[in-house]
């Protein structure tokens, strides 16, 4: 049989686990960049898009009679899925150490 006092017990502490893993992926700041640093997104370990840089050498080259829009456009998608995946890397790697390497189905 159960004990209910061990399973809130449990539960109590499964809930706060969530919150460490919670704060610090909203803590942890990852950076990607593409075009040799042209433009460089910054996103937060829980995915949300901090900040876009573009360096200025990347717009002036739009100026002129055909400017390659479409480029910087490229630019900014591949920094922000770069960003993405680091992300990713940073969660699983919370993840994984509040929870000691244990194996849970569906976790890591």
């Amino acid at each position: 049989m159960i004990n209910p006092l061990k399973l809130q017990e449990m539960l109590s502490q499964a809930n706060q686990m969530q919150e460490e893993v919670q704060r610090k992926l909203a803590q942890t700041v990852v950076e990607a960049s593409s075009g040799g640093g042209a433009v460089t997104a910054s996103m937060n370990g829980k995915k949300q898009l901090l900040k876009i840089r573009i360096d200025p050498s990347a717009v002036a080259s739009l100026s002129g009679e055909h400017p390659d829009v479409e480029m910087l456009e490229d630019l900014v998608v591949a920094a922000v899925n770069e960003a993405g995946r680091k992300a990713e890397e940073a969660i699983q790697s919370s993840v994984q150490g509040v929870l000691g390497g244990l194996k849970l189905p569906g976790i890591g």
